[in-house]
Order: structure tokens, then C-alpha cells, then sequence
């Protein structure tokens, strides 16, 4: 089993905790960063869709780039909502463990990450309208070889990822891979409804609880509680769960 979540467009350096080793496509970020570093800054501003003072701190970062120095654990170095919630920094050995096992962060500069993958701090979201070596865009660019990554190891994939990074993967998964969609919702007027902030509390949260017991069927995910989600098995099926608040 493979649990699959985004990244986050905030990022820090952590020393707390030493990386293990480099991202599986290195070779590939290599090529986006060198496609980068070409720009201009308008050109990046755009690419990037931010203000002037983010769009500073990048440009900063991607002038001074080492993809192999000064690195940090892939799950420390993200610092958005779901990585909050499910705050890896306190995380006993075990869960430490089983994450780095089961746990794989889709990214659109490095493609595929392990928890322990020692990163850098960028900013490049998969949508990025990003033309890099014959392709239009960064889906293109990494067509099917995330989810060939994925499948070389499991036939279970637990999607915790937006639709953005997760369509990345979902439409290369074959028949013989199950592939597995967690929605946190509200039921409005019969309808199951999404609310941004509140899903992103909940794949952190999803990935603290099963990292604490230890999940390894997906059946197990159905006690998940935190935040006043309940499983709501009148709404699922084999391959999407629907925990309702």
C-alpha cells in the first residue's frame, strides 16, 4: 500500500532530522531547474502566479540552487496545512518508519518523493503551464513515470492528494493496481461538499492516524475520527471513502 499526498507551496529548511537519500528523479528536476533558471523574472512571476515578494524569495532560491547540498527530509521541508496536521516532528520512531514505507509526496519539480528524500526549497506546482524538453506542461513532462514509480511497489494506492498532483497518477494506474480516493466532505442538500481548508486538515490528520496504528489494509482507514469526520459507507465504495463531519 502506497498513500499519495501533495505538497505544500510553503517550504523551510529543517535540520532536525538528516535526509536519506535523493529524489528517485533527480535527473529530471535537474532539467526543470535549468529550464527555470533561464527566465527572466517576469517570466517567472507568471509562471509562478504570486506577488512580487514571493515571487523575490524564489528567484533568490532557484539563482542559488543545489539539488544535492543543503538538504531537507522531503516531510519536514513542507509546511503547509496538512503537514501541520499531521506533524511529522513529533513522530516516534515507528510512525517515522512506516511512513517513509508507505507514505510517497507527488511534486512538480521532483516528480515522486519518500519522506526522507533530501529537498530544497522551490516553487513549481504541477499546473504550472511549464514547457520543458518537447512538452507543454508539467503532466505532459512526467506523463506516465509517476505512476510507474508507484506501481513498482504496491497494487494499493490511498489517494490524500488534491485533484492537481493526484491527476498526475490516477488516469496511468492499470486495472491490476487498486486505486483508492479519500473525500472529507459535509453533506449539503444531499450533496457531499468539499471545503478546501478543512480537507487539507484531514489528509494531515489521515496520515498522523494511520502512521499511529499502523494501517496496512485500507478497510482499517474506516475508524478514522479526527476532526469530526466519521466514516460514511452509504457513500463509498471500493474505491472512493467518504468520511462526513
Amino acid at each position: 500500500m502506497r498513500i499519495i499526498l501533495s505538497p505544500a507551496r510553503k517550504m523551510r529548511y529543517d535540520d532536525g532530522l538528516p535526509w536519506q537519500n535523493l529524489p528517485v528523479f533527480l535527473d529530471r528536476t535537474q532539467q526543470l531547474m535549468e529550464t527555470m533558471q533561464g527566465m527572466d523574472a517576469a517570466q517567472l512571476k507568471q509562471l509562478w502566479k504570486c506577488n512580487d515578494q514571493i515571487a523575490a524569495l524564489n528567484a533568490e532560491r532557484l539563482a542559488n540552487m543545489d539539488l544535492q547540498k543543503n538538504l531537507t527530509p522531503a516531510i519536514l521541508a513542507y509546511d503547509g496545512i496538512a503537514y501541520q496536521r499531521m506533524a511529522p516532528g513529533v513522530f516516534t520512531s515507528q510512525e517515522l518508519c512506516y511512513v517513509q514505507e508507505h507514505l510517497r509526496i507527488l511534486s512538480g519539480f521532483y516528480g515522486v518523493l519518500r519522506p526522507f528524500d533530501g529537498v530544497t526549497p522551490y516553487r513549481l506546482e504541477m499546473q504550472a503551464k511549464l514547457a520543458v524538453d518537447g512538452a507543454k506542461d508539467l503532466y505532459a513532462f512526467w506523463e506516465d513515470s509517476l505512476a510507474k514509480e508507484l506501481c513498482k511497489e504496491t497494487d494499493c494506492i490511498i489517494n490524500l492528494a488534491s485533484k492537481e498532483y493526484s491527476s498526475a497518477v490516477s488516469k496511468y494506474v492499470p486495472d491490476s493496481v487498486r486505486f483508492i480516493t479519500c473525500t472529507f466532505g459535509e453533506l449539503k442538500d444531499g450533496k457531499v461538499i468539499e471545503k478546501a481548508t478543512m480537507c487539507k486538515m484531514a489528509r494531515g490528520e489521515m496520515v498522523r492516524f494511520m502512521a499511529q496504528n499502523q494501517i496496512t489494509a485500507p478497510e482499517d482507514m474506516s475508524s478514522f475520527s479526527m476532526l469530526d469526520f466519521q466514516f460514511a459507507p452509504e457513500h463509498s465504495d471500493g474505491d472512493h471513502y467518504v468520511f462526513l463531519r
